[in-house]
């Protein structure tokens, strides 16, 4: 294989890559709206929720930083910043260890993935992988984590979306509370009102996870749409970063 090959190769994954990692940002939202349900199961549904991260160092001697992506797990997320605990034993880096908890804000991540019943949700950068590999080797890959990956060329981001559409616009969980929603809500107006330390109120954490259900109770029941975080964030605010448009006209 000649140089120049070699090169239209690299530029060829680079590219690739690049695309995944702006795929997975695009859709970060999905990841958080199935986390923030998931902690309200009584029985986890997921088999892993991982978000990818590149970590760097400079290094004497090097002109360019070495670079590792590694998974965190046990993912909070606050509309802004994303925190987790490393996963990963870096291979070359000395800066960073397995174990450490990181903060990274979504436009920092290059990768999520979920499996619920084994069956992968995201994953952009292991199916730009996969996309290359011959059957034989995808078939490996897959068996070494264990997951159905599916087809490479169709990444899903919600669960079950293929048989039930509106998954992709509000989680199933979000629709089938609302009553309860409602009790909770109208029993406990001083929730519907109230702000954490960092001035987060109820409102903005349903409109981070997608909730349309209870962002509509809320707002009837008095939430203030205008409410600010200690960092200027409104609701809206948070809508638009997280491309929830559904609630873009609600908010408004």
């Amino acid at each position: 294989m000649s140089q120049d090959t070699k090169d239209i190769i690299y530029a060829e994954q680079n590219t690739k890559m690049k695309e995944a990692y702006s795929k997975a940002q695009d859709t970060f939202n999905y990841f958080w709206r199935e986390i923030y349900w998931d902690a309200k199961r009584v029985i986890p549904a997921h088999d892993l929720a991982l978000v990818k991260i590149p970590f760097q160092q400079m290094v004497e001697g090097r002109e360019e930083p070495i670079v590792e992506h590694m998974w965190i797990s046990e993912i909070e997320f606050d509309g802004e910043y994303i925190t987790g605990v490393l996963s990963n034993s870096p291979n070359r880096l000395t800066n960073v260890a397995e174990g450490d908890t990181i903060t990274r804000t979504v436009s920092e991540i290059s990768d999520w993935m979920l499996s619920i019943d084994r069956k992968t949700y995201g994953g952009y950068t292991i199916q730009a992988l996969r996309s290359d590999m011959t059957e034989e080797a995808r078939a490996k890959h897959d068996q070494a984590w264990g997951l159905d990956f599916g087809d490479y060329n169709t990444i899903l981001v919600a669960h079950l979306q293929e048989e039930e559409q509106e998954n992709l616009i509000e989680h199933p969980m979000s629709k089938i509370m609302e009553t309860p929603a409602r009790d909770y809500f109208s029993a406990n107006l001083d929730v519907v009102t109230a702000k954490d330390e960092n001035g987060v109120t109820r409102l903005h954490t349903e409109t981070i996870a997608g909730n349309k259900t209870a962002v509509e109770i809320l707002l009837e029941l008095g939430a203030d749409k205008t409410a600010k975080t200690n960092t200027g964030k409104t609701a809206l605010d948070f809508a638009i970063a997280l491309n929830w448009l559904h609630l873009v006209p609600v908010l408004e």
